[in-house]
């Protein structure tokens, strides 16, 4: 009978992920197959989910969908392990940005039919998740309202690879209170959680250590999840949406984690990849190490002391291999070269007397003599021509050709004249060109600013402290402090190392973004209500309180454009031509006295940034005053506030203004005392 079929195991892998970070070498094809100690990362996931005991499953992708489907068949065809047991079928998504438009689309597809397993296609690990599975299918049955089971791990070392967390669990019921992500770049001297996370739970316990491996088990649930709140971009969003909501949507999460002795990491930019390929290496993920033998049924490497993996093939002649260094079939090293820490991919060619150290190498690169290269990334059938000296987290792409005695230092360089904007060439999208430095006819420098993802926004919005840079690689032996995830490019050595730019914190990220909607929408003449979408879309994604929102909102009114750089100085007209369109955006957000506080409070940020509006600064508030945005109890009460010698103009520019209300207000009571009394 039906009831008693078994129910197939499932799992969903997502393939498009990482397509900035790993710039150049994502222009030029699927970050899901980029080799990972010679085996493509895609291959490592679907041996993960075959040692789970997993059926059937779906890889979906949007970019580079012919290069996937194709490297699955030649698994197949080549009997990889991942092969036996398990069916693999990929699933195209065209027009797909997201995980969130993915995870609608396999929504609407209907092909998951129970709980599966969700992870990234860039996700290493050893773990078998059975245990996970069954976990949350017994919480499903309690809990009707579970929607997904996250899966971390702790963190093992002190350097940041942009995968860490912070959480608060119910240590009663591993239900998750609280989910916060830790910036690579930076040191948390304290961390601020709600008050409400331990007021309503009696048992709470906080984990600062984790790991996040991009590892859930999904009700059927989650899909239709993602379908009725289209804002739900990322897997974040999904989270801090549940969390905020838990009531409305009557969802729920929990967590689960790894065992000690199982290894994951999700391998999402240069440092991770640098750190996981030493994991593999050294054998920490057993069975994922480079001898495993993954095609053909027969390993390639034959394993060495000081954990050195040298195929059969690969021709050696008196090199010195220090230690942890894989050798594929077909690469040729000649005298006198000193190799630690590196991995090189099949017909590499390298040359008399090079040094190479924490060096990767994809297939049929070619090192000439005398070259030094350390902490590097070089693409497929690159050429580095003799006496070169590349280091301090360097990326050549493929095919590109170094002039002799080129010395580079945290620089990205690319094979082409123009580097495409976007990675959509099965599409057939227009993009736009920008013209790179060159250092020889194949070789360009690729600027930090050029590498920015053209999703999150656009190169002419960008703020000077907004610049985005690519982690690079470093020692992994060294501090947090000393180590340059994201550095200038510069090709001076007598100019040293710049100062590090800061990212911007989620605060300043969050205005850009409701400036960019802001703007968009005046200019389309959007819908409000779409607008509003838009606003609690990005203040769930960076976690922002009510009283932040109202306060950047109103900011971001006043930050636009158009009102910044008004059309003849005549600032009084642009404020009141926003308003008029923007007008029920704000009203959504400013209802209660608190709230109108906070856009007077706002506005006190705006007068100081904007010449334009100090001088018309009485009558801008007026006009807030008679549309009904602030009350005049508002007015009277952020006036009140205003102390000190640094407010002393502002308030000097409100006494008028101030004094007419008051006199407006003596002048009301009065009346009403005069009706009393008759």
């Amino acid at each position: 009978m039906a009831q008693f079929e078994k129910e197939i195991v499932q799992a969903v892998l997502i393939a498009d992920n990482n397509v900035w970070n790993f710039k150049p070498l994502s222009d030029e094809g699927s970050t899901a197959l980029l080799p990972l100690v010679n085996v493509s990362m895609l291959d490592y996931a679907l041996i993960a989910l075959n040692r789970s005991g997993v059926e059937e499953v779906f890889v979906y992708a949007s970019l580079y969908l012919q290069e996937i489907r194709d490297h699955i068949k030649a698994g197949i065809a080549t009997y990889a392990s991942w092969s036996f047991k398990m069916t693999v079928h990929m699933i195209g998504g065209e027009g797909c940005r997201c995980f969130g438009d993915a995870m609608r689309d396999l929504d609407a597809k209907a092909l998951i039919r129970g709980n599966f397993i969700l992870m990234g296609a860039d996700t290493v690990t050893n773990a078998d998740l059975r245990p996970v599975l069954d976990q949350h299918k017994r919480m499903a049955k309690f809990d009707k309202g579970t929607a997904a089971t996250l899966v971390f791990k702790e963190c093992a070392i002190n350097a940041r690879t942009g995968n860490e967390l912070l959480i608060a669990v119910d240590k009663q019921n591993a239900r998750l209170h609280y989910h916060q992500r830790l910036r690579m770049n930076h040191k948390e001297a304290r961390y601020q959680i709600p008050l409400d996370v331990f007021l309503g739970n009696s048992c709470v316990a906080l984990h600062h250590n984790l790991l996040d491996p991009q590892i859930a088990i999904g009700s059927p649930s989650m899909l239709s999840l993602f379908s009725d709140n289209f804002d739900f971009q990322t897997r974040d969003d999904f989270v801090r949406g549940l969390l905020i909501n838990e009531e409305l949507l009557d969802s729920r999460i929990y967590v689960a984690l790894l065992p000690a002795a199982q290894y994951a990491h999700k391998v999402n930019n240069w440092p991770s990849y640098q750190l996981v390929s030493r994991d593999i290496i050294n054998r920490w993920a057993y069975p994922l190490v480079p001898d495993m033998g993954v095609y053909k049924l027969h390993q390639q490497y034959v394993f060495h002391k000081d954990n050195i993996y040298k195929s059969h093939e690969a021709h050696v002649s008196k090199v010195a291999l220090r230690e942890n260094v894989v050798i594929q079939a077909g690469s040729h090293v000649e005298a006198g070269t000193v190799i630690s820490d590196t991995v090189i991919g099949e017909n590499c060619r390298i040359g008399k007397n090079c040094q190479l150290s924490n060096v990767f190498l994809m297939a049929n690169v070619t090192i000439q003599d005398n070259c030094r290269l350390e902490h590097c990334v070089v693409g497929s059938s690159a050429v580095i021509e003799a006496d070169c000296d590349i280091s301090a987290g360097c990326v050549v792409g493929a095919k590109c050709v170094l002039p002799r005695k080129t010395k580079l230092a945290k620089t990205l360089v690319t094979s082409s004249p123009s580097t495409q904007r976007r990675a959509e060439q099965e599409q057939e999208q227009d993009y736009e060109a920008v013209e790179l430095e060159a250092i020889g006819p194949q070789a360009y420098i690729v600027s930090d600013i050029t590498t920015g993802d053209p999703d999150d926004s656009d190169d002419e919005e960008l703020l000077p402290q907004q610049t985005l840079c690519i982690p690079k690689m470093g020692d992994l032996m060294a501090p947090l402090d000393d180590i340059s995830y994201c550095s200038d490019v510069s090709d001076d050595d007598d100019e040293g190392s710049r100062a590090v730019t800061p990212l911007p914190d989620d605060t300043n990220i969050f205005l850009s973004e409701v400036i960019d909607s802001l703007s968009r929408g005046f200019r389309e003449k959007s819908n409000p209500d779409f607008l509003i979408l838009e606003i609690n879309s990005s203040r769930y994604a960076y976690n922002m309180s009510l009283k932040e929102v109202n306060f950047n909102v109103v900011k971001a009114v006043f930050g636009m454009q158009c009102i910044v750089e008004p059309a003849n100085n005549n600032v009084l007209v642009a404020i009141s031509a926003a308003f008029k369109q923007l007008g029920p955006v704000v009203s959504n957000y400013i209802k209660s006295e608190e709230a109108m506080l906070d856009c007077l409070k706002a506005l006190e940020d705006v007068y100081e940034e904007n010449p334009l509006v100090q001088e018309k600064i009485s009558q801008i508030v007026h006009y807030l005053y008679d549309k009904d945005f602030v009350s005049e109890d508002a007015i009277q009460a952020w006036y009140a506030q205003l102390g000190g010698q640094e407010h002393a103009q502002l308030r000097q520019s409100l006494v008028k203004l101030v004094d007419w209300l008051n006199q407006s207000s003596e002048e009301d009571d009065n009346d009403e005392e005069e009706d009393f009394s008759e």
